[in-house]
């Protein structure tokens, strides 16, 4: 006779545990309040065309790598459209749209946008993942946004008008996408687990990022500073691999939109890195806006929690 038995899969979905995904998307947040800092560093000797394509295409590679090495749950035909929003957003999408307005602003500028990301991931989290937040998660997050929206039309405001940068409408759509992707990838880690995810979405956009940084590899490289080259290596490696492996979990475990809003934490790290790295001046109002920020974070996380 024949044996049917299927065997488990090394992926199983994760029960809801609050508290570890806390910590799980904490850890995540950190890593990845380097991302722009460390991005500003790079676009001072590579092009911001290729430092987002390498970035994707050699994280890409070593994705493959621990696929094969480990050899997780496969994917259905099902999941491909959700890697598909995972990989154009979060892969491709944000360290493209994020490295170009750079170019415009300085990287605290750019971080106190990192702060629209949690509501951007809890709207698609009730739209594509089935939270169910009360309205008082919806109060506290929207006023996160309005706190940041408020200090990026500020200096517009002061000048008689609200026409935004060509930067901040850049960051604006990189936060939209992001968010978009976030809420798949949770979806998805719940069947799929945390890391296999980002590596599935690495693989599946490999073909397209391998030849376009190819294409827009420096012809002058040698000439391109080691910090240039380190920067791109921190972006590969944690930015777009690692941080995903801790934040997907911990979406997965706690919530999309109660972990999710851990990210307000975010611009205390990446302000204490722009000012250690680059010397960036971190004012009263850079400040001000993030503490407002975090307050609407512990109020919403709270909200969260149903009673």
């Amino acid at each position: 006779m024949t044996d049917t038995t299927v065997p488990a899969p090394l992926t199983t979905a994760p029960t809801r545990q609050p508290a570890a995904g806390f910590v799980y998307g904490l850890m995540g947040v950190i890593i990845f309040s380097g991302s722009l800092p460390v991005t500003k560093i790079g676009l001072a000797g590579l092009d911001a065309n290729f430092l987002s394509l390498a970035r994707a295409a050699l994280a890409g590679i070593v994705a493959a790598g621990l696929l094969v090495l480990l050899r997780p749950r496969r994917p259905g035909w099902r999941d491909l459209p959700a890697l598909a929003v995972v990989a154009s957003g979060a892969v491709v999408g944000f360290p493209l749209l994020s490295a170009l307005a750079l170019r415009w602003m300085p990287s605290t500028h750019a971080v106190v946008f990192s702060g629209l990301l949690p509501i951007s991931t809890a709207v698609f989290g009730a739209l594509r993942g089935g939270d169910r937040p009360r309205a008082s998660f919806w109060l506290f997050s929207c006023a996160g946004a309005a706190a940041i929206a408020a200090y990026a039309l500020a200096p517009a405001l002061l000048r008689g008008g609200v026409q935004l940068a060509p930067g901040d409408g850049l960051m604006i759509l990189a936060v939209a996408v992001c968010g978009l992707a976030y809420a798949e990838g949770a979806r998805l880690s719940r069947h799929l687990g945390g890391w296999p995810v980002i590596c599935w979405a690495l693989v599946l956009s490999l073909p397209l990022m391998a030849p376009l940084a190819w294409a827009t590899f420096p012809a002058d490289w040698q000439s391109v500073p080691a910090s240039a080259w380190l920067a791109l290596g921190y972006v590969t490696l944690f930015s777009m691999l690692i941080g995903f492996f801790f934040w997907y979990h911990g979406l997965g475990l706690g919530g999309t939109a109660a972990v999710g809003q851990i990210q307000l934490l975010q611009p205390f790290c990446s302000f204490g890195l722009a000012a250690l790295l680059l010397g960036e001046p971190v004012g009263p109002a850079v400040l001000g806006t993030a503490l407002v920020v975090v307050l609407c974070v512990a109020g919403a996380r709270r909200a969260s929690r149903r009673g």
